[in-house]
């Protein structure tokens, strides 16, 4: 995992969210209510391990996976599918392939100008979300492996 995704991230922008939800088959009333939340981005690694949590005072989700190997993944709380999931890195990005009941489903991570980049994608549908580093001597335990 490349340390500098490691850590704790605040949501400040937030652009298709509605669009990308509604691939998924979020009912409306869901949509309305994850529209107005403020996001939180925890990502740790630990023995090649990553961990990456997203936060919400609605719900909070977890995804733990080790990159290069496929994984089975329930997205509980979310839109509720059971996935085959596979993270690899392209280049700089870390990318997330679902395969599941929806099309072209995944996402992507990575750094530009200090900030935490996610592409959610579904469908033809893009959210572009974009994360600050809040700065603890706490946040991420990441090993550099690279």
């Amino acid at each position: 995992m490349a340390a500098g995704l490691c850590g704790t991230w605040d949501m400040v922008s937030n652009v298709n969210f509605d669009g990308y939800m509604v691939a998924l088959g979020v009912g409306a009333a869901l949509r309305k209510t994850a529209l107005k939340l403020k996001q939180k981005k925890v990502i740790e690694e630990k023995d090649g391990v990553c961990c990456i949590k997203t936060l919400s005072a609605l719900r909070n989700y977890t995804c733990s996976f080790t990159v290069g190997r496929p994984f089975d993944e329930v997205t509980k709380g979310l839109d509720n599918q059971r996935l085959k999931s596979l993270v690899r890195w392209e280049g700089e990005k870390l990318v997330c392939e679902q395969i599941g009941q929806k099309l072209n489903r995944g996402w992507a991570h990575w750094i530009e100008d200090g900030k935490l980049q996610l592409e959610l994608f579904c469908e033809g549908q893009v959210c572009r979300q974009v994360f600050r580093k809040k700065e603890s001597a706490k946040d991420g335990s990441c090993k550099s492996d690279s």
